[in-house]
């Protein structure tokens, strides 16, 4: 039953963080067409939100690769939310984050099915 839960949080994870990385990317571009939209934080904290929760079921159960391959991206992605809301600095550390958050979700969710 285990496998089983931890493949929905992988599914989970790299859902949110496909999500999130498409967020990031597209979400820029549609700021400079004249329709009204603004960036809002608070979006990009949901998907850590919802990050945090999938990496802390996995890892507990995880190799020592991918939980340290999680635990630094969803540090990247901590950081870079946290100083786009408090400083108003956007780092690009986001983008490095869901990426690994993306890789190590996929390289979890692999080791179930064998």
């Amino acid at each position: 039953m285990k496998k089983t839960t931890t493949r929905l949080y992988d599914i989970l994870g790299i859902s949110s963080a496909s999500i999130c990385l498409v967020h990031c990317l597209i979400f820029p571009l549609l700021t400079i067409l004249p329709i009204g939209l603004i960036h809002n934080h608070f979006i990009d904290l949901i998907f850590a939100t919802i990050g945090l929760f999938a990496i802390v079921k996995i890892v507990k159960n995880s190799t020592l690769i991918v939980a340290v391959l999680l635990t630094v991206s969803m540090a990247l992605i901590w950081i870079s939310v946290l100083t786009e809301i408090f400083l108003d600095i956007h780092l690009d550390l986001i983008f490095i984050g869901g990426i690994g958050m993306i890789i190590g979700h996929f390289l979890n969710y692999e080791s179930h099915k064998k």
